[in-house]
């Protein structure tokens, strides 16, 4: 598996709970409505798309400009 496919979800959510101590409510909200309008498209990296039926697999740069379209 090459490295530009894998990303953690978890780093994200870890970044969200950052943000979230930081008081930075917003960001983290965004963050939030970002992946999860990704994933609702299956549109995912290679974590979440081995685990979905019909999921897209993308590289993390893509993923994060999925993330960045849902915002």
């Amino acid at each position: 598996m090459k490295k530009f496919l894998l990303i953690s979800i978890s780093n994200l959510i870890s970044w969200k709970l950052l943000l979230r101590h930081m008081e930075w409510f917003e960001a983290a909200d965004l963050i939030v409505k970002g992946m999860e309008g990704a994933i609702n498209a299956k549109t995912v990296t290679y974590d979440f798309e081995r685990l979905m039926e019909g999921a897209k697999l993308l590289k993390c740069s893509e993923f994060g400009d999925a993330i960045i379209a849902n915002m």
